[in-house]
């Protein structure tokens, strides 16, 4: 496991140590693609670059000394970026892309130089920067208040769920006054984490936002319709994934009457699942969720291990509430798809952690 892990964790730094026109050094390159159409471009965002450091962050417990300090300087590179994607007046969310200038859609030749195709801050990127840096108590207060601003029914009322959730008080994938209000099952487990993580006052939103986790789950709607309960994660997988890490970390109560499904929907999904990445999330969520699953042989990995799998999406019709188009929304005509190579020798450090951490756990009992 050690080798394997540094193995990777030496992958990870090479990709972070390639300063270019499209990538500064420290940032970890993706792109953003949409094959359907031949469309694909280098994309300066800190989205990958955040969740990895995140993951990481979390394994440095389990690392030994050496792999520890390579973890902690792809890390620390990483952090060191985190102030040009903060807001663009200074405020302590955080964007996609850079913000001073505005940088959306970067290195393309149309989308970035319209205005209306500017994004707003989101709750993900925040979330995890939070997660990774250290906040002050002012900071995270103003924070808390901040995502209750833009929950649903505080300015406006969500229209593209489903009837039954559009009253629930959830928080929304999105800041911005003018944004429409949208829930994400993905999105909102990983703020739900850095609630809970920083253990900061509950209130109805973060009730409401289990409510909806736990119901997409109960009704199934999570394996039927994956794209209308994650608009960016729209894989059953990766809200197994979300799900089941936010489980493992805090149990939260409203979240154990579902437990047991979500074990046996990964198992059952895992057993029939082919590609190899997102076995490995699969793999990764049992683990997190109690169970050890037959081994993947990750050595064996390489980049052409990578292909066709998308841990993020942006469906480019879902910020149109129009009926008809939110009905086409799900096509992959409408959807660019976000890649990184380094995010993924990320994912299967974390699975390669976290599956010899079982393993030792169970040699343990047996004694």
């Amino acid at each position: 496991m050690r080798e394997l892990v540094k193995r990777f964790l030496v992958e990870i730094r090479k990709e972070q140590c390639l300063p270019s026109d499209y990538f500064p050094g420290g940032i970890l390159p993706a792109f953003r693609s949409n094959e359907l159409v031949g469309y694909r471009r280098p994309d300066t965002t800190i989205f990958f670059s955040a969740i990895s450091c995140f993951t990481l962050q979390s394994l440095l417990p389990q690392l030994d000394a050496e792999s520890r300090d390579v973890a902690e300087t792809i890390m620390d590179q990483i952090k060191m970026h985190y102030g040009e994607f903060q807001n663009k007046d200074g405020l302590k969310t955080y964007n996609f892309w850079q913000t001073r200038p505005s940088r959306h859609f970067p290195n393309g030749y149309l989308l970035g130089n319209f205005e209306h195709f500017r994004i707003p801050d989101d709750v993900d990127d925040t979330s995890f920067i939070y997660l990774t840096s250290n906040p002050t108590e002012e900071e995270l207060s103003w924070l808390k208040q901040k995502l209750v601003r833009h929950a649903n029914g505080t300015q406006q009322w969500i229209r593209n769920t489903y009837p039954e959730y559009r009253t629930l008080r959830a928080y929304s994938t999105w800041f911005g006054k003018n944004m429409y209000v949208e829930f994400d099952a993905c999105v909102l487990s990983n703020v739900l984490y850095y609630i809970f993580a920083y253990d900061l006052p509950r209130n109805r939103h973060d009730r409401d936002s289990l409510s909806y986790i736990r119901s997409i789950i109960e009704t199934d709607r999570y394996r039927t319709e994956p794209f209308r309960c994650a608009h960016q994660y729209p894989r059953t997988s990766l809200i197994i994934y979300h799900v089941a890490r936010l489980i493992a970390a805090f149990d939260p109560e409203e979240l154990r009457p579902i437990k047991s499904k979500l074990l046996e929907d990964a198992g059952a999904l895992f057993d029939g699942e082919t590609h190899p990445m997102y076995r490995v999330l699969l793999a990764t969520s049992l683990l997190r969720l109690g169970q050890v699953p037959e081994r993947i042989a990750t050595e064996a990995f390489e980049e052409k291990d990578f292909k066709g799998f998308y841990f993020f999406i942006a469906g480019l019709l879902t910020a149109y509430e129009h009926p008809l188009l939110y009905r086409l929304a799900p096509g992959k005509l409408f959807h660019m798809h976000w890649t990184c190579r380094a995010h993924c020798w990320t994912l299967l450090v974390e699975y390669e952690v976290l599956y010899q951490e079982a393993l030792s756990r169970k040699q343990l009992d047996k004694r």
